[in-house]
């Protein structure tokens, strides 16, 4: 017999990386030519003037300037109003 019980096997042993998610640049902040403004899942936050959208949904300027956020509002095709943020470089 053993003196020792064996360790047995774990199916939770893993972890995913970290995606690091969020906000980068807040308003009143400067932005050079390509820095990432907001990272983000889905399309949460709108790209305004002299910024771009990424292919995974990555906001980033496309000119210097100062970070400005702002409001607009969006109707759906089931004609509801959503509150979307956007992001302006100025």
């Amino acid at each position: 017999m053993a003196t020792k019980k064996s360790a047995g096997t774990t199916k939770n042993g893993r972890d995913s990386n970290p995606r690091y998610l969020g906000i980068k640049l807040y308003a009143g902040e400067t932005a050079k030519i390509g820095s990432i403004i907001v990272r983000q899942e889905g399309l949460n936050t709108l790209a305004g003037k002299n910024t771009a959208l990424g292919r995974d949904y990555t906001i980033y300027s496309t000119k210097a300037g100062v970070v400005r956020n702002s409001i607009k509002r969006k109707i759906g095709f089931n004609n509801k109003t959503k509150v979307k943020n956007v992001v302006n470089v100025e």
